[in-house]
């Protein structure tokens, strides 16, 4: 079943350029606030839209999981802040527990939610800075397509634009329409 949302329209490389180093500051002024590692949150948006019905709906599932995660293990947050914009929703979270122990568990949801493969959970520290997969010994994310590295085929462009976005939308549709 395709459902179409009305999206708005596709943004720049400057825009997006510019919300990356906006997410950047935001992170780093949390960093310093706060002194606790911070969460960020995006949302995997291949091609010009970054902002529709059907991401903002996929996204609050990323948020109400990252929020469950945070309750079930008893983590105290200090702030938690939710930014909607044309060039994509964000999410942080500042949160007083050990940043590579939050990776861990946030990696976790990505690879086991049935959309985690479209939520892009950063963690940052306040004394060791962004704490990667690598640091924890795990693997890179895979292509949504085939299995090989997804960085390899995006820059690459392996696969068609259309396809890599009909891939997503399915995902999201296919999460939404279940029983």
């Amino acid at each position: 079943m395709e459902i179409d949302t009305p999206v708005n329209p596709g943004v720049t490389l400057d825009e997006l350029l510019a919300a990356k180093e906006t997410r950047a500051r935001r992170q780093q002024a949390w960093l310093a606030r706060y002194g606790q590692p911070v969460i960020s949150l995006s949302l995997v948006t291949p091609g010009p839209v970054k902002d529709s019905v059907r991401y903002r709906n996929a996204f609050a599932v990323a948020v109400q999981a990252c929020d469950q995660l945070l309750w079930q293990h008893r983590w105290p947050w200090l702030a938690r802040e939710v930014f909607h914009a044309h060039t994509g929703p964000t999410a942080l979270w500042s949160v007083a527990h050990p940043a590579s122990e939050i990776k861990a568990l946030c990696v976790a949801l990505e690879q086991t939610h049935p959309l985690g493969r479209l939520w892009d959970f950063d963690i940052h520290c306040p004394q060791a800075g962004q704490v990667g997969r690598a640091s924890l010994d795990r693997p890179g994310r895979r292509c949504l397509l085939c299995d090989e590295p997804a960085h390899a085929c995006a820059r690459s462009r392996r696969h068609p634009l259309e396809e890599v976005v009909g891939r997503v939308e399915k995902m999201i549709d296919d999460w939404f329409a279940r029983d």
